[in-house]
């Protein structure tokens, strides 16, 4: 409108002008124009005081001509008799102004911030500013290799059309991330904690360097609710800036935060203003501890569960509110929960934006109520985290208005797409399975449906593997996840087993989360294993047990299990708080040729003890017994290595075959116990961006109860089985590249058993 309305007034005022330069219309001659009146264009001359026009009053007129826009050139000559020759040009009138080229930015968003529109005149000097801002427009989006190019096409007539060509070269990248006022938590934890990274040498692999002003965005939020996760009530991030670095040729983004105190949980309290409402019931639903650090996590998760249940007693309308008390000298905050039966509102339609990919239903199924249920802006909140959880939407954002009457309501779920497929390749290096290279085809919301597909194939020099899957998150409509998963997996005889073996089978998979830190998955596998033989070069055979399990030729496994998974970590990728504890239980035999029953169980416990040392102590254990008068397969029993103590070989210890003449075998027990201790820290001087971590650690445990057979066609064997506690202490180099995790380990064994196998240094690289 900008240069419509430009147009206008220019030629209002000349309209306006007009009459008060009839007297001059004898000495000014006009020539050239076509569409603009020439008493219009005389209007603009006023004489001196003299009554002529002198240089002063000629030069006057000329700027105000071209000031008007409506000119692309103009000219005064002076003629005989006093008279003046005006020569004009007049500008092309716009009839279309059009973007060619421009993916990231909608046309919408450059027709906004340019001033050249459409039935307004061509001017060359808005034009060139026009590409001008559409540059910026993409500076701010993260491209600063934008190109733009102007096209007049003329249609005839002093009309035409205005095409601004725009190549938008690749994505600026963050070359810098900054954080100030942090007193509490280092550089290195909040880089873990937002999504922007800084490039590295290796970003072209992972493209998360990408500067996305919509990301910061999100990134402030991020630090928001992590402050508020670790006691810090007060905290604001009042500013992320980002800016352009034309010698670096990126962005340095910074973050202000304003931690404020730490606080702890004081007295935790339900007010309820509802007859016939116990507020004790309600009291027992809080996650509040006195004397716990603050959580706002733990607050908006007590706020959903009290709605939730005064909903179950038949109380739809009525709300939770926190009430926070602070006590600033004891840097206490007390918690009142206040019951109130809200206004009698509904929900009159759902309102989905912006999916241009995921369907509707997978994002209404995310709510816990649909179109005139009661409206609750607790459940509205949590729908809303549900959904930016998915992964599914760049942003996620619902917002509500006043419906049809004063008591409907009509919810905005505004959301933005984001690419959900990924291919990967990898490969990589290890102690125990050699080289190896992997691919990776992954889309976790096919078609907009939601169903997770996965495929992987591994190729390497001892072991190849391909694994088929695919999962729907809503199983029949019910918060159930099920899946289908197709596996094989081949492995040769290595210098820690004199052995190969080939499993392969399928998998069926149900789980459900029970609440917001538990889950329990229940799963049916069918598959087929085997033990292989080869010749050994150097004249030794094979242990008794494994050429009498390699005897039996493949086996069928019918096994049923579940895993329950309690978590309160605070960050999956990088924890640095919270626990993790699994539960696995599986029962083998209905069908199939084998019958066992085995749990194992891991739990790991990490606890900050500075911005950049972290604390993680870790438990496992398990046991395996066979059933209906079978033994437990060699197979499926459990094999001491570097998984359980470091500084020992794959196979390294556990019950062994000590035959004179054999391959000295590992026979796999029925029992384990590991236990570690572990500091995790940054690196000083290594740029937090590279994701490399150090480690101390000391690790113990022991494999032991061989259940196997003592004899084999008449022979006896020598095997020893002893609960030996084994133990080392060593250090560790880990890197988080694009390849996958890099691990590097050192431990020297402080104590073990005479026929255990060492291996002091463990390395191993890729995305397997």
């Amino acid at each position: 409108m900008g240069g419509v309305l430009t147009a206008t007034v220019a030629m209002m005022s000349i309209a306006m002008a007009a009459e008060t330069a009839s007297s001059s219309s004898q000495t000014i001659i006009v020539e050239g124009n076509r569409r603009v009146e020439a008493e219009a264009i005389r209007s603009h001359f006023h004489a001196s005081p003299g009554g002529g026009y002198d240089e002063a009053a000629r030069d006057t007129a000329l700027k105000s001509l071209i000031g008007t826009g409506l000119f692309e050139t103009v000219s005064i000559d002076r003629a005989a008799a006093g008279k003046l020759t005006v020569r004009v040009t007049e500008a092309p009138v716009l009839v279309r102004v059009a973007f060619e080229g421009n993916k990231k930015v909608k046309d919408a968003d450059l027709a906004a911030a340019i001033g050249s529109k459409p039935r307004g005149a061509l001017q060359r000097a808005t034009v060139q500013s026009d590409a001008n801002r559409i540059v910026e427009v993409y500076r701010r989006v993260g491209r600063d290799e934008v190109s733009v190019r102007p096209e007049v096409i003329d249609r005839g007539n002093g009309s035409v059309d205005l095409v601004y060509a725009i190549t938008e070269g690749a994505k600026t990248p963050v070359r810098k991330i900054e954080f100030i006022g942090n007193r509490a938590f280092g550089s290195r934890q909040l880089n873990a904690v937002i999504k922007t990274s800084a490039h590295t040498m290796l970003s072209f692999l992972t493209g998360g360097d990408a500067y996305d002003p919509d990301r910061v965005s999100q990134d402030r939020e991020l630090l928001r609710t992590y402050y508020r996760s670790k006691g810090y009530a007060d905290v604001s991030i009042p500013a992320a800036r980002a800016e352009y670095d034309p010698a670096q040729k990126g962005f340095t983004v910074t973050f202000t935060i304003d931690e404020g105190p730490l606080y702890r949980f004081g007295n935790a309290d339900v007010v309820c203003n509802i007859p016939g409402v116990d507020p004790g019931r309600l009291s027992r639903l809080t996650l509040i501890r006195s004397g716990a650090k603050f959580d706002g996590n733990a607050l908006d998760k007590t706020t959903e569960q009290l709605t939730i249940e005064l909903a179950k007693l038949g109380y739809p309308f009525a709300h939770a509110t926190p009430r926070i008390i602070r006590d600033q000298a004891a840097q206490r905050i007390h918690i009142a929960y206040v019951i109130d039966q809200g206004p009698r509102t509904y929900v009159e339609r759902i309102e989905i934006h912006g999916n241009s990919r995921t369907r509707d239903y997978v994002i209404r199924r995310e709510f816990d109520f649909g179109e005139g249920d009661p409206y609750n802006k607790a459940l509205i909140d949590r729908a809303e985290r549900r959904l930016k959880n998915l992964n599914y939407f760049k942003t996620v954002k619902i917002t509500s208005r006043l419906g049809s009457s004063q008591d409907r309501v009509v919810l905005d779920v505004e959301t933005v797409d984001q690419p959900t497929g990924e291919i990967n390749y990898s490969g990589g290096y290890g102690t125990t399975d050699g080289w190896m290279g992997e691919v990776k085809i992954s889309e976790r919301n096919f078609y907009g449906t939601g169903y997770d597909l996965r495929a992987s194939a591994t190729f390497g020099q001892y072991a190849r593997s391909v694994n088929l899957s695919a999962s729907e998150p809503y199983f029949l409509g019910t918060r159930v996840a099920a899946g289908i998963e197709l596996f094989g997996r081949q492995s040769d005889p290595t210098s820690y087993q004199s052995y190969g073996s080939a499993t392969y089978g399928a998998s069926l998979l149900f789980g459900t989360p029970l609440s917001e830190q538990l889950g329990v998955q229940w799963r049916y596998s069918l598959y087929n294993q085997n033990i292989t033989l080869s010749p050994n070069s150097s004249g030794l055979i094979a242990s008794l047990p494994i050429q009498q399990a390699a005897a039996a030729g493949a086996a069928w496994v019918s096994q049923a299990g579940t895993t329950t998974t309690f978590s309160t970590l605070d960050n999956n990728k990088s924890p640095t708080s919270g626990i993790r504890s699994q539960l696995s239980q599986d029962i083998a035999g209905l069908g199939g040729d084998v019958r066992f029953l085995r749990t194992t169980s891991d739990t790991r416990y990490y606890h900050q003890l500075n911005s950049d040392v972290v604390a993680m102590v870790r438990g496992q254990g398990g046991y395996i017994t066979g059933w209906g008068g079978q033994q437990a397969p060699l197979m499926n029993t459990f094999f001491g290595g570097p998984t359980m103590v470091r500084g020992f070989a794959p196979y390294g210890f556990g019950p062994r075959d000590l035959t004179a003449g054999s391959t000295r075998d590992n026979l796999g027990g029925s029992m384990y116990f590991a236990t570690t201790a572990e500091l995790q820290s940054s690196i000083p001087g290594v740029p937090d961006e590279y994701g490399l971590k150090a480690s101390a650690f000391v690790d113990a445990g022991s494999v032991f109860g061989y259940r196997g057979p003592t004899t084999f066609s008449g022979q006896s064997l020598q095997v020893a089985d002893k609960n030996i506690v084994r133990s080392s202490v060593g250090v560790g180099l880990t890197w988080a590249s694009p390849f996958g995790a890099l691990t590097v380990d050192y431990a020297v064994p402080l104590s073990k058993a005479a026929y255990d196998v060492v291996q002091p240094l463990r390395f191993s690289a890729g995305g397997f």
